[in-house]
């Protein structure tokens, strides 16, 4: 049996006076049992190793005063195994062998004193009650590691849980907001007959060519979600331009390209940083590398990266895509007209990047494919 201690009756536990004297001789024991129980000790005696058991097993005990040497079982191994299944009691050992190779023998073991026969009264009080409160130090001590270690392990918990709830509520706002991006996207193509599925191929390309380009996990991010915004200045696009099926003249060309400023007066002066880069991409979306796109003329490195990016990505989607004005081109016809204006209209090095990773560009085309591009896929 061990003793553990019960935090509702520690006071008891530390408070306990009850002895265990063990000695094969019974004069000595009585006489030990007699000297104690006069200074408020209670006492409890046993003549063996096996009697001693017997009475650990009744019943706890503060304190045991043991024989070393006994018939059957010594009183070393018995210190010993009773240190090991009760370590809230303390253990003293008697013996008629003035040894010091015995007594540190003893303390190393783990026992409080050590008490040589014949003895004095006040040598065994003295010793009794040194262990005891060295005894009640250690269980207090051991008490207020516990304790400790709950106040810690409760925090820590309390802690882990507010975590987690943060993390729930960051995850919810995060799908949320990307929720209302997309919506407030699709509603600002859907006037040009885009699509849902058209959203998801835009900001999934950008996303992929932002990341195998290098570009820092947050920033792959901030691109990704704020990519579909690239056109919503169409808001803004007269129907009779926006959905004309012809070529376009040069002044409806000019009406066409003011959406990019007004997509970017439209998300530019946010606090948040999704909507600067958003304002970003709707203003340079359009720029190309040589210097001949709109609505600035930006040239090369002028253009911002998410700008480059979602350059390549919103040209390979309009070329795969049907709209009022054009058919939808295979995919291997769109990366060879790709390839056409490689250091013309694109990067170079981020064509070459997308190029590079069209293994994951077509999984993106087909995962996300509008329902007629689907069957086609299907047919082929």
């Amino acid at each position: 049996m061990t003793l553990l201690l019960d935090p509702a009756n520690r006071q008891t536990t530390l408070d306990l006076k009850r002895l265990l004297i063990v000695d094969d001789e019974e004069p000595i024991r009585r006489l030990l049992g007699y000297m104690l129980q006069s200074h408020g000790y209670e006492t409890i005696l046993a003549a063996d190793a096996k009697e001693a058991r017997q009475r650990l097993e009744e019943q706890p005990f503060a304190l045991v005063l043991c024989d070393v040497n006994m018939p059957g079982e010594s009183g070393m191994d018995l210190v010993r195994s009773i240190l090991a299944d009760y370590p809230y009691t303390a253990a003293i050992m008697v013996t008629g062998l003035d040894s010091a190779v015995l007594a540190n023998a003893a303390l190393d073991m783990g026992a409080f004193g050590y008490v040589v026969k014949p003895f004095e009264s006040n040598e065994v009080l003295i010793n009794v009650t040194n262990a005891l409160r060295r005894r009640r130090l250690e269980i207090e001590n051991k008490l207020h590691r516990d304790n400790l270690e709950d106040i810690v392990r409760t925090r820590t918990m309390a802690l882990q849980q507010a975590l987690e709830w943060l993390e729930r509520s960051e995850k919810e706002l995060r799908l949320s907001r990307e929720e209302t991006i997309q919506r407030l996207a699709i509603a600002a193509e859907y006037r040009d007959g885009a699509t849902a599925q058209h959203i998801q191929r835009m900001s999934r390309y950008s996303e992929l060519l932002a990341r195998r380009y290098g570009l820092p996990n947050e920033r792959c991010e901030l691109i990704r979600t704020a990519s579909p915004m690239h056109d919503i200045g169409k808001i803004g696009t007269p129907d009779h331009v926006l959905l004309k099926p012809g070529k376009f003249t040069q002044d409806e060309l000019y009406v066409m390209a003011q959406h990019a400023e007004i997509g970017y007066r439209i998300l530019a002066g946010s606090e948040a940083e999704i909507l600067n880069v958003a304002a970003t991409i709707a203003l340079t979306h359009h720029e190309r590398w040589d210097g001949t796109g709109y609505p600035r003329g930006l040239k090369g490195e002028e253009i911002p990266i998410e700008g480059r990016i979602v350059a390549i990505a919103d040209a390979f989607d309009a070329l795969t895509t049907a709209r009022v004005y054009k058919p939808a081109f295979e995919f291997d016809h769109a990366v060879e007209l790709m390839v056409k204006k490689r250091g013309l209209h694109f990067d170079p090095e981020l064509l070459d990047v997308f190029l590079a990773s069209l293994g994951d560009i077509r999984r993106i085309y087909e995962q996300y494919a509008d329902k007629a591009t689907l069957g086609s896929i299907r047919e082929s």
